[in-house]
């Protein structure tokens, strides 16, 4: 099994099946805590803070992690964002459609949302809001013929939830997306941008580091997509049939996280 210097590991699926525990994934964070590597959770999860995902993770899973090591796709879109504004001397303005996790990202490195598509923010961002309305797509679609930028959190279509598979970040998204005529530039996994954030947060080359998840389209393509190994477990979502269906290899492939020695 190869060394790497940090790992950049997906939540649902890889540490947790939605509310249900991997107990064994939990002994391999434990085993990788313990090793002392640099390690981020790189979620796709725009409406949580990073203090609400590890208090989850905490709490229901056992995983004794901190928000420092928690990296939100909303955490994610906030930071590129941030650089890409004051790269191009823009203002720190943004309209968005989603919830706490985002709002909270974009407010805590500077932006300032504005709530009426008249004073033409920077940026139209847009992630998953389960309390969308008509007015805030109103908002959103006025912002974006003015001009604004339109930024997705991510593109996942669905949730996949007790009651079945729940329009996704993706969805809401596209209702934008129809309107304008305009694509989003997407920030969560698989685009690159996602990775090279947490990566620059951890300080390391990709080559340095390694991607650790269940989905072959989102995981394990980001990891391909940013020049990365990828670490595939069988406990969630894709299985060995997928990898010939969708051509999209990963680098290791593991039934459980219980058989990688970090």
């Amino acid at each position: 099994m190869e060394h790497y210097a940090g790992y950049l590991i997906d939540l649902d699926g890889t540490i947790y099946q939605g509310k249900t525990q991997i107990p064994t994934a939990q002994a391999f964070m434990q085993r990788l805590i313990d090793s002392g590597q640099p390690y981020l959770f790189v979620t796709n999860n725009s409406t949580r803070t990073p203090a609400d995902v590890a208090e989850n993770l905490q709490q229901n899973h056992h995983v004794p992690t901190t928000a420092a090591h928690v990296y939100t796709t909303a955490i994610a879109t906030a930071d590129y964002l941030k650089r890409q504004a004051e790269t191009n001397g823009q203002a720190l303005t943004a309209y968005a459609i989603g919830e706490q996790g985002l709002r909270t990202a974009l407010t805590n490195v500077g932006f300032t949302l504005v709530e009426d598509s008249s004073k033409t923010p920077t940026f139209v961002v847009v992630g998953l809001d389960r309390d969308v309305t008509y007015e805030k797509f109103v908002q959103a679609v006025l912002a974006i013929q003015h001009g604004a930028k339109f930024i997705a959190t991510n593109l996942d279509t669905n949730i996949p939830n007790q009651r079945g598979m729940l329009p996704g970040a993706g969805a809401v998204v596209d209702f934008v997306r129809y309107a304008t005529g305009i694509e989003p530039l997407a920030i969560g996994k698989p685009s690159t941008i996602i990775m090279e954030e947490a990566l620059r947060k951890l300080a390391l080359s990709a080559t340095e580091t390694v991607m650790v998840g269940d989905n072959l389209q989102t995981d394990i393509q980001a990891a391909v997509n940013a020049g990365m190994d990828s670490l595939m477990t069988l406990t969630g979502l894709s299985q060995p049939a997928d990898i010939e269906r969708l051509k999209i290899q990963p680098t290791h492939i593991v039934a459980d996280l219980i058989e990688w020695q970090v």
